[in-house]
Parts: structure tokens; sequence; C-alpha cells
């Protein structure tokens, strides 16, 4: 059996080397932080001058959670990680929703106020998509609605700061799984609904031939917006990554193969007066 040495030893043993070369040699993402500046978000610096150890805690978590666990990470479990990470970097984390499937925010931090979103690569890690408000009480097959309000109604319901967005790639090999972590200002104009135009989405085929089924919106920067009246008339952006890629706080690649069960777990931690246990 494995002990709670070797728990801590999986984690990649360069993270504090990486720490501590910093200190004399730090990352310089002044391009990013000029990109971003410019939508004058209150603590976007301070985002970035904990840049390195959000890194660290980042892989330090996603990697500790696939010792025990198979399913990647989703928004329930990330907003509990994202959590963990934030106050082991020392950032107070005041609320949270705790899994709740309310839409808006899920954290409420010293940095701003976080809305937890997760998704999966494709086209290569080119694209993803997210997932965000049912509009039903705005927009459906009974009552199609008008951008005007699909408008309005989204950003009454914006009440974060960031969209903390964590996008997994595991296409290429089922026991590697590459997660990306993106904080991005949700007023950033791909993620601003006024910053589209809106158009009717109109049936080809069956019983909804030309007959309205839905809103979408132009492109910007490979970005855009979708309505579907079928799927409960939930709001969908469709993200292309090359803009994107300067949000990147922080990456992670782990093995899926998990080396714990619970009980085993148990039984080490058992063995440790320290833990508690």
């Amino acid at each position: 059996m494995e002990s709670k040495h070797e728990i801590t030893n999986v984690v990649d043993a360069s993270s504090t080397s990486k720490i501590k070369k910093n200190e004399k040699e730090k990352k310089q993402p002044t391009q990013i932080i000029e990109d971003v500046d410019k939508y004058q978000l209150k603590s976007i610096t301070d985002i970035f001058e904990k840049c390195e150890l959000l890194d660290v805690n980042f892989k330090k978590c996603v990697t500790c959670y696939h010792l025990i666990n198979e399913t990647v990470i989703k928004e329930t479990m990330w907003e509990s990680i994202n959590s963990q990470i934030l106050e082991s970097s020392g950032i107070a984390v005041y609320s949270k929703s705790n899994g709740s499937h309310s839409s808006g925010m899920d954290i409420d931090c010293s940095l701003g106020k976080f809305s937890n979103k997760s998704s999966i690569y494709s086209n290569n890690k080119k694209k993803c998509k997210m997932s965000s408000y049912r509009l039903t009480e705005i927009c459906s097959e009974k009552k199609c609605g008008t951008p005007i309000e699909i408008i309005e109604e989204i950003t009454k319901r914006k009440n974060f700061d960031y969209s903390s967005f964590i996008v997994r790639d595991d296409e290429k090999n089922n026991d590697t799984i590459i997660y990306d972590w993106l904080i991005i200002p949700s007023d950033y104009s791909v993620l601003d609904p006024s910053s589209y135009t809106w158009e009717p989405t109109i049936g080809k085929n069956g019983k909804n031939k030309n007959t309205q089924i839905g809103w979408n919106t132009n492109e910007i920067n490979g970005c855009k917006m979708s309505v579907r009246f079928s799927m409960s008339s939930q709001l969908w952006i469709e993200i292309e990554m090359t803009d994107m890629k300067k949000f990147i706080i922080a990456s992670a690649v782990v093995n899926n193969k998990p080396r714990f069960n619970y009980i085993q777990l148990g039984d080490i931690l058992s063995n440790h007066p320290s833990s508690g246990m």
C-alpha cells in the first residue's frame, strides 16, 4: 500500500522549485495585462501578481483529485477546487454557491465575484462551448422574444466580475487529461450579448421548416452566441481560442488512472494521528 508520503510526491516535484526560480526570474505577462487592463476590472493586477502560485496550486489540486477520481472535473466540483486554489493562494473566499444550479455568481472572493464554468475542447483545442442562462421566460416556441429583450435579460442576470473557466482536452488519450484555467472578464466583448447582431434561426426540415426555432448571432473573433428553443432556450457561447489564450491563468496535465479509493485513503490517513481520523 502506498503511503501518505507517496501521495504528496505524486504532485509534480518541480512546483516548489518553480516558485523559487521565479523569485529571481518572474514571468512578465505584460501583453496579457495590457490586453485586459482596458476593461478596468478592479483586481486584475492581483490575479497576475499571484499567477505563479495559482498555477502551482491548480496543478496540485487537479492532480490530487485524479489520484482518487476518474470522473472529469465539471462545474460543481470545479467550484470546490477553485475555492481551495484561491484560499491556498492567499485569496479570501467570502461565500460559495455550494453546487447550486442557479446561474450567475458561484464564488465571492477578494478578487471579485466568479461564475464557474466547465467545457471540453474541440477541433484540436481551437474551440470550446460554454452554456449559460436558460431564457424560457424571454424567448420560446410560444413567444420568440426580441434581441433587445434577450440582451437586457442576460445583462440583468450578470452578477459576477469574471468567468472562472476550466476547459479540458482528453480527445487523444483517455488516460491523460489536459486542463486549462481561464479567468475571463465578464464584460469582455465576446461574452457581452450586446456586442453581437442577433438574428432568428429558422428551421430547415420537418415540422419546423420555415419556423423560428431560436436565435443566433454573427461572429466576433470567431466567437458567437445562440439560443435553441428546443433546448430550454439555453444560451450557448461558442468560443474560438485564438483570442482567448491570453486569459489562461494555469494549466495541468494529469494521469487519469486513480491510484487510491476512499477506503485506501482512509486507511492511510488513519495511521497518521495528525490527520484527525
